[in-house]
């Protein structure tokens, strides 16, 4: 007997490019059998999906949860909004410092503490890419692996010298480091130096050990900030912002990352959010300048639907920033012909009372950077990817597959026998207006607001389990933590 028959679903994968209508056999939490016809009699239960389309259930693979509400609350909430997402996994990205837990110290300490403030609370699996802030991090990066199958770190190029938080004192504050560290670009050399060592210490996992970085370079910042911030009147907050954070920075930022990892060895390097067409040539050149080095490039959701003439504006900052629409369609153009890897949403609930400044709502200069956009990540792509031709199995394999082999999750990004049952079910035909009073975040408040979007998440499953229905989200949290590779039987 299987435990639940899905019958009547026009299957989405990624390497099939041609839509087949398919019953899915689901049994303990896996795709156990899928063929035209299941007879209904050998399920305990069955689901009529009325042809729907069914997508593999996402992989978001950039995500905080934590970063500005306590994890037990962010947890709870933001993992409600990527279940009505169709979002199945999320990989979170986790520093020491300032937000989070607002603490410093090991992550041996800090680490067990947010699993446990997660635990029974999130409605998705999650994973976790961790940043090593300290050069006793550095250390720590193989008993990460060991303990807790870490596979992929992080490092902020932003971070250090003279930054938007402040010069190197300031910063080492924010960061909760010690006075004698320096979070730089030597920091980020050893990092990468560790990562090759452990790669060649664990040739199974060569593959799936990566560093993410966010591309931005601190000493062009500052200065760029000082002159947009009394030279921004001609300009909307958002472009005025973007113009602070110039497009070459992003590829100049690039540029470093791939050299420094072309010299210490470190293999597999992702280059975050890109939101620029220079930044994407910068990384598409080093492609070609270092054919030995896997580079994964990153485009986010929320780049591909907001311009700097975006009527959320300051509400809308986010870094890197949101970029003028002859950047926007470049991206898109970019995801068409095959260059971009995967996509993602750096999803950070910023609540309405933290975002901006009570005194001045429309600074900019004064807002927090972030804000979630999880709920619509599947409904997006499909939506503005629909209007330029892109098919569904391009879709999948960006939001579903790829990432989850990139990051070590090879149990999920298909509709496969013995993949995950994780399932997104969307009407392509349903058409709906976002509001932020419909939305299952705690933020209270979407850049997104009003917008059009075609193509609505109807039903999400996990290991074969419906967690949201038509508007509600169903059951009790069952997500749980991934150690990568997943499943761990697999390695490379």
């Amino acid at each position: 007997m299987l435990d639940l028959i899905i019958k009547n679903v026009r299957v989405v994968q990624p390497h099939h490019h041609t839509l087949e209508t398919l019953d899915l056999g689901i049994q303990d939490g896996k795709f156990a059998e899928i063929a035209p016809h299941i007879d209904a009699e050998r399920a305990k239960q069955v689901m009529d999906a009325q042809n729907l389309l069914g997508f593999p259930g996402l992989v978001d693979p950039h995500v905080h949860f934590g970063i500005y509400r306590p994890f037990d609350e962010d947890g709870r909430s933001e993992s409600s909004a990527a279940a009505a997402g169709g979002v199945t996994t999320c990989i979170n990205y986790l520093r020491t410092g300032r937000h989070y837990l607002n603490r410093g110290g090991l992550w041996r300490d800090y680490f067990p503490d947010v699993l446990a403030l997660l635990a029974d609370r999130v409605y998705v699996d999650y994973a976790f890419h961790l940043a090593p802030m300290s050069r006793h991090h550095i250390e720590e990066m193989a008993f990460l692996n060991t303990e807790f199958g870490i596979v992929s770190f992080k490092n902020f190029m932003f971070y250090g010298g003279h930054s938007p938080h402040g010069r190197s004192s300031a910063q080492n504050e924010f960061l909760m480091l010690d006075p004698d560290e320096r979070y730089d670009f030597a920091h980020l050399e050893m990092i990468m130096r560790e990562l090759a060592r452990l790669a060649r210490e664990k040739p199974a996992l060569a593959d799936v050990f990566s560093l993410s970085l966010h591309c931005e370079v601190a000493d062009l910042l500052a200065a760029y900030t000082r002159l947009y911030e009394r030279a921004s009147e001609n300009l909307t907050p958002l472009a005025a912002y973007s113009h602070a954070h110039p497009p070459h920075n992003e590829g100049l930022a690039v540029a470093i990352a791939a050299y420094l990892a072309h010299e210490t060895g470190c293999k597999n390097i992702n280059l975050l959010h890109l939101s620029s067409r220079k930044a994407v040539e910068a990384g598409l050149k080093m492609q070609g300048i270092f054919p030995e080095l896997n580079i994964g490039l990153e485009v986010l959701l929320l780049h591909l639907l907001l311009d700097t003439e975006s009527p959320a504006q300051a509400r809308a900052k986010v870094n890197p920033p949101v970029r003028p629409r002859e950047d926007v369609d470049f991206l898109w153009q970019a995801i068409l012909d095959r260059k971009i890897h995967w996509l993602g949403t750096d999803h950070a609930n910023c609540p309405a009372d933290l975002k901006t400044d009570p005194l001045q709502p429309e600074n900019i200069w004064l807002a927090k950077a972030g804000y979630g956009s999880i709920e619509y990540l599947l409904s997006g792509v499909f939506s503005e990817g629909s209007k330029r031709g892109m098919a569904y199995s391009h879709m999948a394999e960006l939001l579903c597959w790829a990432p989850a082999r990139r990051f070590g999750l090879f149990g999920k990004g298909d509709i496969a026998v013995g993949y995950d049952a994780d399932l997104a079910l969307l009407d392509p035909y349903k058409t709906f207006v976002i509001r932020a009073e419909d939305s299952h975040s705690a933020q209270g408040y979407t850049p997104f607001e009003g917008m059009e979007l075609t193509g609505k998440v109807r039903y999400t499953f996990l290991h074969g389990s419906l967690i949201y229905e038509n508007g509600n989200i169903v059951g009790t949290p069952q997500g749980k933590y991934l150690r990568r590779p997943y499943p761990q039987s697999e390695t490379a």
